[in-house]
């Protein structure tokens, strides 16, 4: 018998419920729960945590403490445990360590494992044979701080930015433009912990065996797993419905949110249907909220000109009409941009060389074992061409990695020909926040050797192989004379004025012969309105012309897409793709092609005064209609954590051709340090002009 046990046969519990004091902000300080909102205890598995309860004198009684999660606890599943008092922590189950008692209460230090099932758990205790007496709950989540947690980040600045930085940057645009918005991830909201919680209650997995489901809740290679597929609906009635359409009726516009916290309430709100509607940066937002929720360092990432190879060949395949139309055939396409998610987490499964950063994608795609849901890839074997390894390799290998064949489409013969390809087109500028500062990191070298080297090769035919690619015949393959075919011309677009939204889009066509005799070109141009995934979705322009190139020669023709041409016909993506599609004389076609991302105009946000918590502060946001027409239906939006409750909306009067509007409205920061504020400006013309500043709140 442990000598501190001697202190506790006098003490035996009340028949009552003991009254405990779980020590809220002492325990909350240690474990680094201080930024949720909730009167429950919170904690992080592998840590000791202090609670003090009453009871009564009675000789010769020992305490047995009983913690126990999920439907059906049980050892054997390790979601139930039961422990005694003793002199020191385990280091392998639950221990309980006495801090001090008197005759009326006792106050305990307890400590789980490091691999404890992570949820919502019972605390209860029992003296001697009397019946068990409930203590009450708490919540048990991951810890990246303690060495011995799957989750653990020896960097404390990263533990910081990826699990408790409520703001966050995402990258979008295209790899020529890279353009960035703000995030409120809000995983410290009210009610958000218990939103997490439902998610993982409410997948495929616990309805289909709830008690193997949470036996499993202590590996976050599972439950990041999970979480990818319930953060999308298909399947499962998940959080956010996915819409590519550009039609978004019946919902909001997915460029619309300005943060996790919305949507995650509306889906609770709503009886937990799915809300209208997502795109990718969506998806990855709110994953990256439940995992940073739970303790699962996490990260958004944005891969540009982002490869979706529906069949697995590692190729995506590109159509053109004669006159230079993007077709939709076929189901592999390149996105401008992709949004997924990185988390932190070690691979028991593949060994060490494969912990660290693993990629999850919740944006549904293609199904992964029946269901739509992606990862956790390791990083570390995606560049090493390790497709072979779990899960979804071969995919994720190729939004990085994949060749690209573009070809001439006739619809009337169903015959194709091989205008080009390109090894290095696919998975440019892998971009993420940068630690502890809001500026783009570039991660691209972590995903893939340099792009056009021998050793990225080496790793393309490595992964090929191991697919069973390597040397398969492929009836849809180029013939290798297709491709080492050399073109009689070259040509590029050029961008010679500013792409803003209500302003006219001025390029050049450049066109270069590369041969010493003279080429005929007949050139087929058109400009599409897409969608960031470059789905085309209206005409904008089309014209053709006849040049002559003389030997060598290099010729301009300029190009004018006005405003009121273009300004019908844009979708909310603000995406346009122009193409030029040259037939040369005796020679082969080449097809010239840019992606263009048009930014709104700015808004301006000016905080004045300093900043004070539980102090009014007055903030300006500020607006110039840049078009000579009136924009009407203005709304501004307003979040940020820590500086105000919820959203903030406000109207604002229609404003004519460069009036500036300036709006004013207070906030009360409620916790010092750096915060930030994210604005939201939309009407008839703009939609979602976003822009964010930090504000340095002081006490």
């Amino acid at each position: 018998m442990y000598p501190q046990a001697f202190l506790l046969f006098s003490f035996f519990l009340a028949a009552t419920q003991p009254s405990t004091n779980w020590h809220l902000k002492e325990n909350a300080r240690e474990h680094h729960t201080s930024k949720f909102s909730s009167e429950e205890l919170i904690v992080r598995r592998g840590q000791a945590f202090t609670i003090t309860f009453n009871g009564t004198e009675r000789p010769e009684q020992n305490l047995i403490f009983i913690a126990e999660t999920g439907p059906k606890p049980s050892k054997a599943t390790k979601t139930l445990a039961t422990f005694d008092i003793s002199s020191t922590v385990s280091k392998e189950g639950w221990s309980a360590v006495l801090q001090s008692s008197s005759s009326s209460s006792v106050s305990i230090s307890i400590s789980s494992p490091p691999n404890a099932v992570i949820g919502r758990y019972r605390l209860g205790v029992q003296s001697g044979s009397s019946s068990p007496a409930s203590l009450g709950t708490f919540v048990l989540l991951f810890n990246p701080w303690s060495s011995g947690d799957d989750v653990f980040m020896p960097n404390k600045a990263e533990c910081e930015e990826y699990v408790l930085e409520e703001f966050g940057i995402i990258f979008a645009g295209n790899k020529n433009h890279i353009s960035s918005f703000g995030w409120n991830f809000g995983q410290f909201q009210e009610d958000i912990l218990n939103i997490c919680l439902s998610i993982m209650d409410r997948s495929l997995y616990y309805r289909q065996d709830p008690v193997t489901d949470v036996s499993h809740r202590h590996d976050p290679r599972y439950l990041g797993r999970v979480l990818s597929a319930m953060v999308n609906a298909n399947d499962d009635q998940g959080v956010v419905l996915g819409n590519w359409s550009g039609k978004y009726e019946g919902g909001k516009n997915p460029s619309s949110w300005t943060g996790s916290g919305e949507i995650l309430q509306s889906w609770k709100k709503s009886g937990f249907k799915p809300v209208k509607y997502g795109q990718c940066w969506v998806f990855a937002a709110v994953l990256t909220t439940v995992l940073r929720c739970l303790g699962i360092p996490t990260r958004t990432i944005t891969n540009f000109s982002s490869a979706h190879d529906a069949d697995g060949n590692l190729r995506v395949d590109e159509f053109y009409d004669a006159d230079g139309n993007h077709l939709e055939r076929g189901a592999d396409s390149v996105w401008n941009f992709h949004v997924w998610n990185e988390s932190w987490f070690t691979r028991n499964d593949l060994g060490a060389s494969y912990s660290g950063w693993q990629i999850l994608d919740a944006t549904p795609q293609e199904e992964s074992g029946g269901i739509y849901q992606c990862g956790p890839a390791s990083r570390h074997a995606i560049k090493e061409g390790e497709v072979d390894l779990d899960y979804d390799g071969p995919f994720v290998f190729a939004e990085v990695n994949a060749d690209c064949m573009y070809w001439n489409y006739d619809s009337a013969t169903g015959k194709k020909n091989l205008i080009f390809s390109k090894s290095t087109e696919i998975g440019a500028s892998i971009s993420t926040k940068a630690v502890g500062r809001d500026d783009r990191v570039d991660v691209t070298s972590d995903y893939k050797y340099e792009e056009g080297s021998a050793k990225e090769r080496e790793i393309f035919k490595k992964a090929r192989k191991k697919l069973g690619l390597g040397d398969k015949f492929d009836p849809t393959a180029p013939k290798q004379e297709e491709i080492e075919q050399k073109p009689d011309i070259s040509g590029k677009f050029k961008v010679t004025g500013s792409l803003e939204v209500g302003k006219d889009l001025n390029l050049l066509l450049v066109l270069e012969n590369l041969q010493s005799d003279a080429k005929a070109v007949n050139v087929n141009m058109t400009a599409w309105s897409t969608l960031y995934t470059r789905r085309p979705v209206n005409e904008i322009w089309k014209d053709s012309i006849s040049v002559t190139l003389a030997p060598k020669e290099e010729k301009q023709f300029p190009i004018k897409i006005k405003y009121p041409e273009y300004q019908q016909q844009l979708t909310t993506d603000k995406t346009i793709q122009v193409t030029a599609l040259c037939h040369v004389k005796d020679g082969m076609q080449v097809l010239v092609k840019r992606n263009i991302t048009l930014d709104n105009p700015a808004i301006d946000i000016q905080v004045h005064g300093e900043a004070k918590v539980n102090k009014e502060v007055v903030v300006e946001v500020a607006f110039t209609n840049p078009i000579n027409s009136e924009v009407k239906d203005c709304v501004l939006q307003v979040e940020g954590s820590d500086l105000l409750q919820g959203i903030l909306e406000l109207r604002i009067p229609p404003l004519k051709a460069s009036e500036k509007s300036s709006t004013k409205f207070k906030l009360i920061p409620s916790e010092a340090g750096p915060k930030h504020l994210l604005v939201n400006f939309s009407c008839d013309k703009f939609v979602d002009i976003k822009t964010f500043k930090m504000v340095n709140v002081i006490n």
